[in-house]
């Protein structure tokens, strides 16, 4: 009996002649056969068909990739993995002829990755289980087009592998920053955060770069795996066109890899012997330990305040400049309505809140006589309601400053907001959509429209809420509009108020600082991070997490410090005061001056290659054989 295999060619051959007699109408001058372009396809198709191999081999490669990246980020955080996790993966870029359900099982494989790395999400409440499962079905889609993109690269115009994965892989990096609101989180540089002189060429082009020699380094290794074992793993037919196996090319592909990587760590050494931090203002971040559920309960608000207010007298005697809470953590809102609304316009527009609510200013005078009492600044983390005429009753999730001496001084508005966490997309366009979610009909936010900047002595401060710190261009244009200024004094210090007790001590704590510190590299700028439930911490300009000058056990615990010695993990899940002078930095970053340049890039040539696929396929070409790697 036929093997499979064997039948398939058989029937691939006698379509090809058949097309090839069809094909035969008239002969040119010179001999040559005019084949129809239809009659091509068809050729074409029934030559791939001969050659198609089984997809066992496509769900171990991309089985392997998703498991080694899982690996090489939090809760395990094995980074040098992140250097491995590419290389099965690529080698469905290197085989000649894509494997039956290639691009299906790339998929699937990668939306296993995604929802055990996201399974985080899943803890804050049961309506952000669809938000998961969604978040993880769009991500995935990435794994596919990656392969798409590097294939067309590499057998449709020739391109180099060690060329073509770094530049693919930053580029759907970039695109992921952006589309549908962004999600930065899980970078593949993010692996390399314990090696800090690795990531300071974040600064030149932001952690996009270090993802970049992580995946040129894959593609390296790729290059060095036999052929053979592909032929073992049935990735290559027996019948398939020759493959060059010269070790030329990949010598010379690891040889650049090795120059680059020496080069970015070379740039490193040097950008971290340029520090010269210096004391700058001093800060006390409070870290309370209270779960969205305790929060979001009304008869916990006063326990909320009181812990939180004794844990900001426990930092007075530090005496420090400013005094930070986490995200919402100050409980009874802030309202401002527009003084030129009547009563009535005030009933009509918010019939939930009372009148009088809008004229009082109990929550401004109440935060002004705690700043006096502490004599310092307060950066407080609070829910905002606006009333307008135009615009109707809006909340905010906001920031307030106070000073001692002056009072409630302003506040800034959370720009970058959660999908789904915080808004529903579109629903303002298509209202009918909300009615699609577990939210009530009041669910959301509304997103702030610009920036920040408040002057602390003779610093300046920028605050971020949240998972803006994991959003490369908003706090790069962040720290760029402070520079741009008539003055061109730029930020000091960024300051993150965040609120992670949604996540029950789990590895978004840990990967949500990993992330964090990023931005420091790239702006140049250190950043301290007020975080309910942990982690809060002080970051320098390199990236480095620093040990507090005084870490506070609020618990009574005996803790003496923000890490487990046994571990060395930060502690997670407790009350505690952070206090330290901000190691301030007087570098510049290229990244803030010149933008995303570099993936943005990498992200125009993915669509030049998508562009690219699209005409191949068009043209009946819709997957090469040339074979070249």
């Amino acid at each position: 009996m036929p093997t499979q295999l064997e039948s398939a060619t058989s029937v691939s051959e006698t379509t090809e002649r058949t097309a090839m007699k069809q094909a035969v109408g008239t002969e040119s001058r010179t001999g040559s056969v005019s084949i129809d372009p239809a009659v091509q396809r068809i050729i074409t198709t029934a030559r791939q068909v001969s050659h198609r191999v089984p997809a066992r081999g496509a769900w171990l490669l991309g089985g392997m990739t998703a498991v080694l990246l899982w690996a090489s980020f939090t809760p395990l955080d094995w980074g040098p993995l992140g250097w491995l996790a590419l290389v099965p993966l690529i080698q469905l870029v290197r085989i000649p002829q894509p494997t039956r359900w290639m691009y299906r099982a790339v998929y699937f494989t990668g939306l296993v990755f995604w929802l055990a790395t996201f399974q985080w999400m899943r803890l804050g409440e049961p309506t952000m289980y669809p938000a998961w499962g969604a978040l993880a079905i769009y991500l995935a889609v990435y794994f596919p087009v990656f392969l798409l993109l590097c294939r067309t690269a590499v057998h449709r115009f020739s391109l180099p592998l060690t060329l073509t994965v770094p530049v693919v892989w930053v580029g759907l990096e970039f695109v992921r920053a952006y589309l549908v609101t962004g999600c930065s989180w899980y970078y593949l540089g993010h692996t390399q955060h314990r090696w800090i002189e690795l990531i300071q060429i974040s600064d030149l082009v932001g952690a996009y770069g270090v993802s970049f020699v992580v995946a040129l380094a894959a593609a390296a290794l790729a290059g060095l795996v036999p052929f053979s074992w592909l032929k073992k793993l049935r990735l290559i037919s027996n019948d398939a066109a020759a493959v060059s196996t010269s070790q030329s090319r990949p010598i010379i592909a690891v040889a650049v890899s090795m120059s680059v990587f020496v080069a970015v760590l070379g740039y490193g050494y040097v950008r971290r012997s340029q520090a010269d931090f210096h004391d700058g203002p001093r800060i006390a971040l409070i870290q309370g330990n209270f779960t969205t559920e305790i929060k979001h309960d009304p008869g916990e608000a006063q326990r909320i305040f009181d812990e939180h207010y004794r844990l900001t007298g426990l930092s007075v005697r530090e005496q420090p400049d400013l005094i930070v809470w986490p995200e919402t953590m100050y409980r009874s809102p802030l309202l401002a309505a527009d003084p030129d609304l009547s009563e009535d316009d005030l009933r009509r527009l918010a019939p939930r809140i009372d009148p009088r609510l809008w004229r009082e200013s109990g929550v401004q005078q109440a935060l002004s006589r705690l700043s006096r009492q502490t004599g310092a600044a307060l950066l407080v983390g609070i829910d905002t309601g606006t009333l307008s005429a135009k615009a109707g009753f809006r909340r905010y999730n906001s920031a307030a400053f106070i000073r001692p001496e002056t009072g409630f001084v302003g506040r800034y508005d959370k720009i970058h907001r959660v999908l789904f966490g915080e808004y529903i997309p579109l629903k303002d366009e298509f209202p009918w959509l909300a009615k699609l979610t577990p939210f009530p009909d009041d669910f959301g936010i509304a997103a702030g429209d610009h920036a920040a900047v408040f002057d602390l002595k003779r610093w300046r401060i920028a605050p971020i809420i949240c998972f803006e710190d994991t959003v490369p261009h908003l706090v790069r244009e962040i720290v760029k509009a402070s520079a741009d200024n008539a003055d061109g004094k730029p930020v000091d210090c960024l300051v993150n108020l965040t609120n992670d007790g949604w996540f029950h001590g789990s590895s978004e704590l840990d990967q949500h600082l990993i992330t964090a510190a990023f931005r420091s590299v790239e702006t140049r700028t250190p950043m301290v991070r007020a975080v309910n439930t942990g982690i809060s911490a002080v970051i320098d300009g390199d990236g480095v997490v620093v040990e507090p000058d005084v870490f506070l056990d609020g618990d009574g615990q005996g803790r003496i410090a923000m890490r487990d010695p046994a571990t060395g993990r930060p502690h997670k899940e407790l009350n505690a005061v952070l206090v330290d002078n901000v190691p301030l930095d007087d570098r510049r970053s290229l990244y803030v001056a010149g933008g995303d340049w570099f993936a943005g890039t990498c992200g125009f040539l993915c669509l030049f290659l998508l562009a690219g696929t699209f005409r191949f396929r068009r043209r009946g070409l819709a997957e090469p054989s040339t074979g070249r790697v």
